[in-house]
C-alpha cells in the first residue's frame, strides 16, 4: 500500500468516525451549475459547494 493511500485511507476512517467533518454552503443540482458559480462568486461561504448529479 502506498504513502498516499494510507494517508487516504485514514481520512475515511475520520469520516466515519465523525471526527472530521466537511462543511456544506450549499447544494446545487447540475443543472444549475451556473446558480452554484455565482454562489461562490458573491463570497462570504461557510463550506463547500456541491453539485449533484442524478
Amino acid at each position: 500500500m502506498s504513502l498516499a493511500h494510507e494517508r487516504l485511507a485514514e481520512v475515511g476512517r475520520l469520516l466515519d468516525a465523525g471526527t472530521v467533518r466537511v462543511a456544506i454552503d450549499g447544494t446545487f443540482p447540475l443543472a444549475d451549475v451556473r446558480a452554484a458559480h455565482e454562489r461562490a462568486a458573491r463570497g462570504h461561504i461557510q463550506g463547500k459547494i456541491v453539485l449533484t448529479v442524478a
